[in-house]
């Protein structure tokens, strides 16, 4: 697609969030998000729906009618008291919450669309939901028009559905942040990773953003998103609900899984073994029942602290990697440095088995529930596989931390550009020389300041801490071509009135001593 339409549709979507923001009135965001999402949902399978019938109508050896044709294509089968249409007909009825959720219940009763079953929200004929706000909503998402073909209008759908997940994590504020990983965050992980096919797994995957970004990834670079099978688990049922939506509008086949276990109780791929992870498990989770697993097989290089799932997080996806598996993780700073309860000899493990690739500092600010700053993980089970130059021994720091700009004042994204620099310097870095010469990409070099590749030896010396600034230094200063005999001159004048103070200081604070002494 091109840039100027992308732009145009995040502009569409960002007006159509605005005006029904406005309508949402005393509903918080977390309860109004439901609704919304909902409708979104109901019209963009709609949409779905009847470009298909139109299609099938037109072709005389097939049967519009038959659910079976609309499976067969990935397409859920409306039926009639579902469909927009109807809905759109009944906004200013003042039974249009009860055909809503009968909708709803249509849909999921319909035997084809068993991967929708308890997932569409059905209480839009609560006595507390004001029927005039839900008919004008329905108006306003009629008004998302169809373009020059039924893709595109799905397309757009799906822009849609997508900024509205992340307004709303942007109204919920820290509540936001548990079904929303930022755009930011995730593409620079997908940039990195690069999963054009094979197995994708998310172990904590929210509202399905990271899988999301994946299939946009194969899109935008000729690749076919069918090549790609996506794995997941959740432990939250409402986000649960949001991801199976949110990847149904942008038309990804995913075995996503719930369980209120989650994924160390619980696991719900055992014998999965994914070429890709991607992650952003909960910060720094202390409840999360290490107690009861103790002895589990998945703690191979020491058990995880009761008190933080950090490294319990880290050791269950290096459990699920494939033999040539990459992955990658979002987790607290803490985590590069942390020598509490066995969190350094875990790291030191790690290191010395060679699962660590890359180590990125990001900047604080990225994320709506927290202002903290993050680190990604970048994990291998073979860093000299798939094609890319040997790595073994080594590892790739990134200092990102002054990368971005800030959108409002509490909240910074990264640019197309940031990200490149943070991913094209780690491809660049894994790159063999015929790789580099075939993309026309120059050669990888450390840069002072924010990349360094550094062996196991420097590592060792640093007590196997991983913060990026410990290995990268500081960044070169520009020289502003003043003669160093008057830089000298500033400098010594300035050094005087430091004395100066110094003394002035020392004096006042034993007057203030000799005063003390006195009263005593």
């Amino acid at each position: 697609m091109a840039q100027n339409t992308r732009s145009a549709d995040l502009d569409f979507a960002a007006d159509l969030f605005k005006a029904a923001d406005k309508m949402r009135g005393g509903l918080e965001p977390s309860e109004y998000k439901h609704v919304a999402l909902g409708l979104i949902f109901l019209k963009y399978i709609s949409e779905a729906f009847q470009a298909m019938y139109d299609q099938l109508s037109e072709d005389e050896f097939a049967d519009p009618e038959d659910p079976e044709e609309y499976l067969a294509e990935n397409v859920f089968w409306v039926p009639e008291t579902a469909r927009w249409s109807h809905i759109q007909k009944n906004a200013r009825s003042e039974n249009i919450g009860k055909i809503i959720d009968d909708a709803m219940e249509a849909i999921e009763a319909e035997p084809t669309n068993e991967t929708l079953k308890g997932v569409l929200p059905k209480n839009y004929a609560r006595p507390t939901l004001d029927k005039t706000m839900l008919g004008e909503l329905v108006d306003l998402f009629s008004n998302i028009k169809m373009h020059d073909s039924a893709d595109r209008a799905r397309d757009l759908l799906g822009r849609v559905y997508e900024y509205f997940i992340s307004g709303f994590a942007s109204a919920e504020g820290k509540r936001g942040g548990e079904f929303f990983t930022p755009r930011s965050v995730v593409r620079t992980l997908v940039e990195m990773l690069e999963p054009y096919q094979g197995r994708v797994y998310d172990p904590c995957c929210g509202s399905g953003g990271m899988f999301i970004q994946s299939e946009k990834f194969i899109e935008e670079h000729g690749g076919n998103p069918l090549n790609l099978s996506v794995y997941g688990q959740e432990i939250n049922h409402t986000t649960w609900r949001l991801a199976k939506m949110n990847l149904a509008v942008h038309g990804i086949d995913a075995a996503i899984e719930w369980d209120s276990a989650g994924s160390f109780h619980k696991d719900a791929h055992p014998g999965l073994k994914a070429d890709y992870i991607l992650a952003n498990p909960p910060f720094n989770i202390s409840d999360w029942g290490g107690d009861r697993l103790t002895e589990d097989d998945r703690w191979q290089y020491g058990i995880p602290p009761k008190g933080n799932a950090n490294f319990a997080w880290i050791q269950h996806i290096i459990h699920h990697l494939a033999p040539r598996g990459h992955a990658g993780v979002v987790l607290a700073n803490g985590s590069m440095s942390s020598q509490a309860s066995g969190e350094g000899e875990i790291r030191k493990h790690l290191i010395e088995e060679d699962r660590v690739d890359c180590m990125v500092a990001m900047p604080g600010q990225l994320f709506y529930s927290t202002q903290i700053p993050v680190c990604l993980w970048i994990l291998s089970r073979d860093k000299s596989a798939n094609g890319f130059r040997d790595r073994r021994g080594e590892v790739l720091f990134i200092d990102a931390r002054n990368i971005g700009h800030m959108v409002d004042r509490v909240r910074r994204e990264f640019s197309d550009e940031n990200i490149e620099k943070i991913a094209g310097t780690y491809r660049r870095w894994r790159a063999k020389p015929e790789t580099l010469e075939e993309k026309g990409w120059e050669a990888y070099a450390d840069v002072q300041g924010f990349c360094k590749s550094e062996d196991l030896e420097i590592i060792r010396k640093y007590d196997h801490v991983l913060t990026p600034g410990r290995y990268v230094g500081a960044a070169e200063v520009e020289a502003d071509n003043v003669p160093f005999a008057d830089r000298f001159q500033s400098l010594s004048a300035k050094l005087d009135r430091q004395f100066s103070t110094a003394l002035s200081l020392e004096a006042d604070i034993r007057l203030g001593l000799a005063g003390v002494q006195e009263n005593d």
